[in-house]
């Protein structure tokens, strides 16, 4: 099985009317940047899974309360694949990479209604400046088995101490015909080539913009 539909626990979306073309699952994004002593330090990232997405999490978890072992464990381990790629996300600044820490400071996997929601922050290896600086970042699965996006442009904050210093926008991509055509064509046991990045062609771009 694909460490993708491990990730997600995605075994009862395989068999959903949704599974005859990529993306077969649904994440909504919330994203909030993070700063420590005028510098860009990290991310704080909330995930929300579609309902067929949640439901092999939910029953693993069962009746169990928000502090149990049982949540942290499945926290655990979806933590563990998202780091094994990367957080699903890049981050830029002048062209150039910037680099995360592979250890999250806090990470956690709780039920809301019929949705599991895992939140973490993402570090940054070193924090950044933020005078002046302008970032870009986006969070997707290349597969583009999994659709990561954000409902609504202000899902992408700045806190309010930074308010008056950054804007933060949300640009969303319009893929061209053929490249909506080749992802509605893939099915489940389907996977585009690595070195076209489908899910790149889709993924919403962040701009931090910063005076």
């Amino acid at each position: 099985m694909c460490n993708r539909v491990v990730l997600f626990a995605l075994g009862t979306a395989l068999f959903s009317p949704l599974a005859l073309a990529h993306p077969h699952s649904f994440i909504t994004l919330v994203t909030t940047v993070i700063t420590k002593d005028d510098q860009l330090t990290g991310l704080k990232m909330q995930w929300t899974m579609d309902e067929i997405t949640s439901a092999d999490l939910l029953y693993d978890a069962g009746d169990a309360k928000p502090d149990s072992p049982v949540w942290k464990k499945l926290a655990a381990e979806v933590m563990a694949n998202v780091l094994g790629q990367h957080y699903f996300t890049e981050f830029w600044h002048n062209g150039q990479k910037v680099t995360f820490n592979n250890l999250p400071p806090e990470y956690g996997l709780a039920r809301v209604g019929h949705q599991a929601v895992l939140t973490f922050v993402l570090p940054l290896a070193h924090p950044q400046p933020l005078k002046g600086q302008t970032y870009q970042f986006a969070t997707f699965d290349p597969s583009y088995f999994v659709d990561m996006s954000y409902d609504r442009p202000e899902d992408a904050k700045v806190p309010k101490t930074l308010a008056a210093l950054c804007k933060i926008s949300v640009k969303t991509p319009q893929p061209t015909e053929d490249m909506q055509a080749f992802a509605l064509s893939l099915d489940k046991a389907d996977a585009p080539p690595e070195d076209m990045e489908l899910g790149k062609q889709f993924a919403q771009q962040v701009t931090l913009q910063c005076q």
